[in-house]
């Protein structure tokens, strides 16, 4: 396993968006790669959220365990061993998610999940070569990069495998939207495995969609209009780069006084609507998950980081 060495921050400023960069050498001096700096995140105190601790739990946990947490909160409470867990029958499975909230004076009609580590799935280290790449296809077509790094740590990372429902490649596109975007998908020719293609097509959707209509779904909802900058609101266009923006819009329509920050990203956690479900719900917090574990593995070998440099690019 590399390990990374942080050796410069580099800020990137257009008039659609402003980055911190990072420039990342492995210890051994054989490679270098850059990744987006992740700490509005801490800033803003994303990290201290329950949903985001969790996931950054089963990111970081093997799937021999399994983590016993609150469905609502997905506040964490115990783990188990996985085949312990599997081998009880659903009486006895019953009766231990009883003695759980019993333990910890919780309401007898709490729901508890208990979910399996996926460390395995989430190769975050894997992903670090490719994040540059994407980087600056990303930024050739003027579409925010935090978003590139943000999709390739949560979608099949450094994996090409077919979601559940079709969805294919690094950046996880259907078939009928990559079409859409201009790739070619048959039966003879997938286009979505491409990294650079793929990447293209992912900063296309985001551009002429997803962003659009996040901002259509606000100004319908309570005539809201961010900069579009506001981690909030990117998280938003993840949700709708996720499940649509038919079913985030419908879910949102449900809101019984307006909502905006970091509210209405914890409200959508917890709230379901249509097609908007568990999956759904997940996505902005694996993704705040993801790339807070993508900081330290970058930063936890850091010897030390050079002056911050200004860099203006070209405005389009």
């Amino acid at each position: 396993m590399k390990k990374y060495i942080s050796l410069l921050f580099v800020i990137i400023a257009t008039n659609f968006y402003s980055q911190n960069i990072i420039d990342v050498y492995c210890s051994d001096d054989t490679c270098s790669h850059s990744v987006i700096d992740t700490e509005m995140l801490v800033i803003e105190r994303w990290d201290t959220l329950p949903q985001s601790k969790f996931w950054k739990t089963v990111i970081n946990t093997t799937k021999d365990s399994c983590i016993i947490n609150i469905a609502s909160s997905r506040t964490i409470l115990a783990t188990i061993n996985q085949e312990l867990w599997f081998s009880q029958t659903e009486d006895e499975k019953k009766q231990f998610k009883d003695s759980i909230n019993k333990y910890f004076c919780l309401d007898t009609t709490t729901k508890l999940y208990v979910t399996t580590g996926k460390k395995e799935f989430y190769q975050i280290q894997e992903v670090i070569p490719s994040i540059e790449s994407a980087i600056e296809i990303f930024q050739d077509n003027d579409v925010d990069p935090w978003f590139a790094q943000s999709i390739l740590l949560i979608e099949s990372p450094a994996q090409l495998k077919y979601s559940s429902v079709g969805a294919y490649g690094p950046f996880q596109i259907m078939k009928r939207v990559a079409r859409t975007m201009g790739l070619t998908v048959n039966r003879y020719v997938d286009e979505r495995k491409d990294f650079k293609k793929s990447a293209f097509a992912a900063s296309q959707l985001l551009k002429t969609v997803c962003i659009p209509q996040a901002r259509k779904i606000l100004c319908d909802v309570d005539d809201i209009d961010p900069a579009g900058n506001e981690l909030w609101f990117k998280f938003l266009v993840l949700h709708v780069y996720h499940a649509g923006a038919r079913n985030v819009g419908s879910l949102l329509s449900q809101l019984e006084e307006p909502l905006e920050g970091m509210e209405l990203i914890q409200w959508m956690w917890k709230n379901e609507y249509g097609n908007f479900k568990n999956a759904s719900q997940n996505y902005s917090q694996i993704a705040i998950a993801a790339m807070l574990t993508l900081n330290e593995i970058v930063l936890s070998d850091c010897d030390y980081i050079l002056e911050n440099h200004n860099f203006n690019a070209i405005e389009n």
